[in-house]
């Protein structure tokens, strides 16, 4: 299995992911300053994890396409990461759609009264990138969502993920490989 340092994605932008193995599954970590900030970590981290060399080379040449998505919404934002991420997997199997972009829409600019969590995507069609690695499905194994205040620290069972540092938001996700 290929396993990712920090990574980069496209148009240059780093990102603060880790992923690192697990037993039968593929895990990541990932560090941003807010919540949606490390959502869209998380999304673009998981797409990257699944990318062949080719793939990952290719994504730069495909013509983008964008969407809206509205998501019904929870208090808890790792319920929420869970539903973005099975909706990412659900596109690419079923609508042809890889994501190679994803920003959330303030909650004050969503229309008093509503209950859902909007999605700016930009995505690929799917058919055209090369996978190397199949996601079944996100689990709820180790699954972490949290902020770290100013100087916490939150160290890893795995070696190739540094500890994190404060102040900023931290996820943990395990994949279904």
């Amino acid at each position: 299995m290929r396993l990712l340092g920090a990574c980069r994605f496209l148009r240059g932008d780093a990102l603060s992911i880790w992923p690192h193995g697990t037993t039968a599954d593929i895990g990541l970590r990932a560090f941003a300053s807010s919540p949606a900030n490390l959502v869209k970590q998380v999304v673009l981290g998981m797409q990257q994890s699944m990318l062949s060399k080719v793939g990952t080379e290719k994504l730069t040449t495909l013509p983008w396409h964008h969407s809206q998505w509205n998501l019904p919404v929870t208090t808890d934002w790792d319920r929420n990461l869970v539903k973005i991420l099975e909706e990412v997997l659900f596109r690419a199997e079923v609508h042809e759609e890889w994501v190679v972009d994803l920003s959330i829409i303030p909650k004050d600019m969503i229309p008093e009264g509503e209950s859902h969590l909007a999605c700016q995507v930009a995505w690929v069609d799917a058919g055209k990138v090369e996978r190397e690695v199949e996601i079944k499905a996100v689990t709820r194994h180790d699954l972490l969502f949290i902020e770290l205040a100013m100087g916490e620290e939150l160290g890893s069972n795995y070696q190739e993920v540094p500890v994190a540092i404060g102040p900023g938001w931290v996820a943990d996700v395990v994949f279904d490989i």
